[in-house]
């Protein structure tokens, strides 16, 4: 069934579809034009008195066959089928024969004019056509009646032609609207993913390579003296990368074809944040975890946002705090999570993160914890502890909003907005200013 569909649409496309037409009406109007060159009864004796059809000959038939055989490239070239149709018909006219069949060519191809080009050009092809066809038929009317032999039927057949037309290109003009609407949305889904799937890999090869590197450093410095902590450092190294490896296999995933086997691996979430947190303690980062209230199943997007969220927290932990140690905090609320990162370190300053209110940086830590925030209409606040170290406090709803619907993202001053703003932690950890360049020190490449 399949194949006859295909084969039926390639066909309605091909310009084997217009030759064929163009053949069936050229038979059609030859045998009208036949018929009406011999009447085989007395109906013309009748209506029109004292006139005969004149007898056709073979060879003026030649005009019929012009007038609808050039419609076959009616779709290709319609402005000129319809000057070459319809001076066919006009010359076949002026020639004395009876032109009932024949005028339906110009018709059929004023119609495709209609149907391809401009609604003012249409109304003036329409115009002049008409005109011609009215202006041949009362110059030569074989019944000797200005107002017989077809014109007064020739305005409504063009009328007809010229709105039919028009209507059918609206039609036309409307699909494609919507074709190309729907093409938008496709490559803005596409987009989007590409979007999540780079920030996926971001946080995975970011969070991975710096436990690496931090480790494989403290190995090369310990290993003359103190053989064993090196091969702590080692077997922390061998750990990290079979996660990293295990997180970048989830997130490919994505990208196979949709007959391959699901993955199997659970997709990071809270349930993992123990896990990370295990993994961080071996990174040389004594950190400690602590969930307050009742846990709750997450949302998708809210739970790997929640993940990745500390993730990244860490990973700047460990690649700038210096000797340090962190405390990740959970509080399950009414409606929403709250996830509290903070360390001892003292860091390196370095210039305000991209994206913030700040100017120079070129990383995107904060960047993206900001963004997955506000995805799922939360907030992040970022900064200097009062007493020392930095914190990142986030906000994140029990429930994600709707698809398509605009998140909600809290603002500096905590009434709900519509853009997802992040405020530094200032003092108590209330929303501040903009932010301060010399603590800025949590910076991912």
């Amino acid at each position: 069934m399949d194949r006859v569909r295909t084969a039926w649409r390639r066909y309605l496309d091909s310009p084997l579809r217009d030759v064929v037409l163009a053949v069936a009406v050229t038979v059609v109007l030859l045998i009208g034009s036949y018929g009406e060159a011999h009447p085989t009864s007395t109906s013309d004796k009748i209506l029109f008195p004292g006139h005969e059809a004149p007898h056709t000959p073979l060879a003026a038939l030649l005009l019929v066959a012009v007038a609808g055989l050039a419609l076959a490239w009616r779709r290709r070239y319609p402005v000129t089928v319809l000057a070459v149709s319809t001076a066919a018909a006009a010359s076949y006219t002026l020639l004395g024969y009876v032109n009932g069949a024949v005028l339906l060519a110009p018709i059929l191809a004023l119609y495709a004019v209609a149907t391809q080009v401009s609604v003012r050009r249409a109304v003036a092809a329409a115009v002049v056509t008409v005109a011609v066809l009215i202006a041949a038929t009362a110059a030569r009317n074989p019944f000797g009646q200005i107002t017989g032999g077809g014109t007064d039927l020739i305005p409504f057949l063009g009328a007809a032609a010229l709105f039919a037309g028009i209507a059918v290109a609206s039609r036309r003009a409307y699909v494609a609207s919507i074709h190309d609407r729907a093409q938008e949305e496709a490559r803005r889904r596409i987009d989007e993913e590409r979007l999540r799937i780079a920030r996926e890999l971001h946080d995975v090869v970011a969070h991975t390579m710096a436990t690496i590197n931090v480790q494989a450093g403290a190995a090369a410095h310990v290993l003359p003296a103190r053989p064993e902590v090196a091969a702590e450092a080692l077997q922390a190294i061998k750990a990290a990368s079979k996660e990293g490896l295990r997180e970048l296999r989830a997130i490919l995933n994505v990208l196979r074809q949709a007959d391959d086997a699901d993955p199997t691996q659970p997709a990071p979430g809270a349930a993992q944040l123990a896990t990370l947190v295990d993994g961080a303690r071996r990174a040389g980062l004594e950190t400690t975890l602590s969930v307050t209230g009742t846990p709750v199943p997450l949302p998708a997007p809210v739970d790997l946002a929640a993940y990745r969220i500390v993730q990244e927290s860490l990973t700047n932990t460990i690649r700038h705090a210096g000797p340090a140690t962190a405390a990740v905090s959970l509080s399950y609320g009414h409606d929403e999570l709250r996830i509290d990162v903070a360390d001892t370190g003292l860091g390196q300053p370095a210039g305000p993160v991209s994206g913030s209110t700040g100017t120079g940086g070129t990383g995107h830590g904060l960047a993206g914890m900001r963004e997955r925030a506000a995805a799922v209409g939360g907030s992040v606040e970022a900064g200097p502890s009062p007493g020392g170290g930095y914190r990142v406090a986030a906000r994140l709803p029990l429930h994600a909003p709707l698809a398509g619907e605009p998140a909600p993202v809290p603002a500096g001053d905590g009434t709900p907005s519509r853009r997802g703003a992040v405020s530094p932690v200032k003092g108590d950890g209330e929303a501040g200013g903009a932010q301060s360049t010399g603590a800025e020190r949590k910076v991912q490449p």
